[in-house]
């Protein structure tokens, strides 16, 4: 892709469009999370508005401008003495010449004894690594000296308007000081001489792509940030960059701005249709909720994160009896839930279950919303059987016999790596058998939204796993006959659930857990059987139609990122 105007950063403002919809989503972890997306293409723009700055791409040359060579001829350093090689890359007037030549002074710092109060806590400020973050300016640090602690340590008071550089932890992050403060150990302040513009300096060392080298903390020295070669341009022409480029980065801001602004008010669009849906107590208000959204389907659905909030209400609706009709001719869920009373008693008799202490009565105020024609509301400690999994010692394990599945299994849905346990051992440990269609939900994790083993997390078990052995920091949930496992698995995946399940996990975001009885204590709206399965096989059908929009998405952001890159390469290359 080769633009028509010979000018590379033609391509910066000829194709806002597509820097601006080019956006990646991001995982989230934990209860919170941050941002869940990022403005790749906005990304990839400042990037290269930086590299065809450091180019000489971005503006044009001025045959007027005094050249780098001359303009080093009078810096007061004058400095000069380096070998010079023609390179036929710099543009006119620019000079190829080692960092090492441009630099003035390169001043390192310290840390002062932390053991000795009277060097901490000054009037000085003691900037280090933490302070240097995307700000281009800093005035201040988090961490102040005393002029005991300067003068008894290797720090050194940097004078303002020097180029902070982080050479070791978080390498190549950079700041201007404005004022005058000590440094770490990680830090250089870099002085610039006089043919180098401070706000150009700023730009080019920004540009750098450091490597660090080292065993555990890689950083560079000064020895090789000196040798790195740059491109020095005309000084006249380094005060046009600089401008150029603040005007093109408050571009940035604007667009990111305008993409946060649309993608907020987008959020809130969706969340309120979607919403209106839930909070409909009248079939009439839910079809006028319904038809609203369907009018605007294509606008609505075009993010991931609406995509998965649709998921989320499709969950939710078929809980709350909305998702299909109700069928006066279905036996109504009264009936089965007496008959499971009945089969269970019979089984406490007979002696196969233990007799459990009673759930508490369901009280007026934990009913969410009338329960729908035929439904009743149960705990679910009611419509299944509860096993907590078995805390099997490694030392035993075997390359095959009976397999014992972990939530890593679970997760990942695979049996690499598996653990097995001797066949003849499944009578003593017949309890913890796991069998296909059996709910399995972890007790023990990190919170819901983690990847791999968060508390409350449900699996459906599979074919894959059947006849295999529960491991610990699991409860295996079986679900009563008249009961669909399925259905139970909506329910303990939908929003109630996972509000729920944040007032009741006790512990840490790190290390959270949920016990069986507060599981059990869960309350559910429990349909007739026949609308169980109607239920099941709508929200199938929805889910696999919010799995095609994804992918489709993810298609056309895939190809958003690679017009971006493309973009990029027309440009430097």
């Amino acid at each position: 892709m080769k633009p028509n105007n010979p000018h590379p950063s033609s391509l910066i403002t000829d194709h806002l469009d597509t820097w601006s919809s080019a956006i990646k989503a991001k995982s989230s972890a934990g209860r919170g999370g941050g941002k869940k997306r990022e403005f790749y293409g906005i990304k990839k723009l400042r990037e290269l508005i930086l590299e065809l700055a450091v180019r000489g791409l971005l503006v044009p040359q001025d045959s007027e401008d005094e050249s780098a060579t001359e303009c080093l001829k009078k810096s007061n350093s004058g400095i000069l003495q380096f070998k010079k090689t023609p390179d036929q890359s710099a543009p006119s007037g620019w000079l190829s010449l080692p960092l090492g030549c441009i630099i003035a002074s390169n001043i390192g710092g310290g840390t002062p004894s932390k053991g000795n109060p009277s060097y901490w806590d000054g009037d000085i400020p003691w900037a280090s690594v933490k302070d240097i973050q995307s700000e281009k300016f800093i005035d201040t640090a988090i961490d102040s000296i005393t002029a005991t602690g300067l003068k008894n340590s290797s720090s050194n008071l940097i004078p303002p308007n020097r180029l902070l550089i982080v050479t070791r932890m978080g390498l190549g992050k950079l700041a201007i000081n404005k004022c005058a403060m000590a440094i770490n150990q990680d830090l250089r302040a870099i002085e610039p001489i006089s043919a180098l513009d401070l706000d150009y300096g700023y730009l080019l060392f920004k540009a750098l792509n450091l490597v660090g080298t080292g065993m555990t903390v890689k950083g560079v020295k000064v020895k090789e940030l000196h040798a790195i070669q740059v491109l020095l341009p005309p000084l006249a022409e380094q005060h046009r960059i600089v401008a150029k480029v603040d005007e093109l980065m408050a571009l940035c801001d604007q667009l990111e701005q305008q993409q946060e602004d649309s993608a907020r008010t987008h959020g809130n669009l969706v969340g309120t249709l979607l919403g209106a849906l839930t909070a409909a107590s009248e079939r009439g208000q839910f079809e006028e909720a319904w038809q609203r959204i369907e009018a605007n389907f294509d606008t609505l659905f075009t993010t991931e994160s609406s995509i998965d909030q649709l998921k989320q209400t499709i969950l939710q609706l078929a809980v709350m009896g909305k998702l299909v009709e109700q069928d006066l001719g279905d036996e109504p869920a009264a009936k089965l839930l007496k008959r499971i009373a009945g089969e269970k008693l019979k089984l406490i008799k007979e002696g196969k279950i233990k007799k459990q202490e009673p759930l508490a009565e369901i009280g007026d105020e934990e009913i969410a919303y009338d329960s729908p024609e035929g439904w009743t509301w149960s705990r679910m400690g009611d419509l299944a059987l509860y096993q907590k999994g078995y805390a099997f010692k490694s030392a035993g394990y075997l390359h095959e016999g009976l397999m014992i599945t972990k939530i890593k299994n679970l997760t990942e849905n695979h049996i690499q790596n598996s653990a097995y346990i001797a066949p003849e051992r499944a009578s003593e440990l017949s309890q913890y058998i796991i069998n296909k269609d059996d709910i399995v939900m972890t007790t023990v994790g990190s919170w819901f939204s983690a990847p791999i083993s968060a508390v409350g997390r449900s699996f459906l078990v599979n074919e894959i796993f059947d006849n295999s052995l529960l491991n610990q920091n699991a409860v295996r949930i079986r679900s009563w006959r008249d009961v669909s496992s399925m259905y139970l698995h909506i329910c303990i995946n939908s929003p109630a659930f996972k509000k729920y399940l944040i007032q009741e996990a006790q512990g840490t975001a790190n290390q959270a857990s949920i016990t069986q009885q507060s599981i059990k204590n869960f309350l559910i709206c429990v349909p007739p059987n026949e609308e169980q399965h109607r239920i099941v096989a709508k929200v199938d059908e929805l889910m696999a139609l919010c799995d095609r929009l994804k992918a489709s998405l993810q298609s056309t952001q895939s190809t958003q990122l690679h017009l971006a890159d493309t973009l990029v390469e027309a440009a430097i290359n």
